[in-house]
């Protein structure tokens, strides 16, 4: 596991202008909502419904979520973004190669990082 911690969205208002006036895409493993902000540093936010399941599920989830950013965006972020990483029903069990690959197809495609 890095130690590397890349700064957060925390605000509830944060998340929901990243919601109205970000793009969004899903996959199996989680929705990617993001809102290029230019000149600004990378930060991340993390949620999950409770439709997931109880706190103990999700909480697994988004530290899923947390470590699949970390392994992928850690050692070179990408500058200019507010990323939000929504947990899914699959995301707790998921398998981790296959949750960074949903993380890594969704930065791909709403153009985050360049595709692979």
């Amino acid at each position: 596991m890095s130690s590397t911690t890349l700064p957060r969205l925390k605000r509830r208002r944060e998340f929901l202008r990243v919601a109205s006036r970000g793009r969004r895409t899903s996959r199996d493993g989680l929705v990617l909502q993001a809102l290029a902000q230019p000149g600004a540093a990378l930060r991340l936010g993390f949620t999950v419904t409770k439709k997931v399941g109880n706190a103990v599920v999700r909480n697994r989830a988004k530290r899923r979520l947390r470590e699949a950013a970390r392994a992928l965006l850690g050692q070179d972020p990408p500058q200019g973004w507010d990323l939000v990483l929504i947990g899914r029903d699959a995301t707790p069990e998921r398998p981790f190669t296959a949750l960074l690959g949903d993380l890594r197809s969704a930065l791909g495609t709403l153009g985050v990082v360049a595709r692979p």
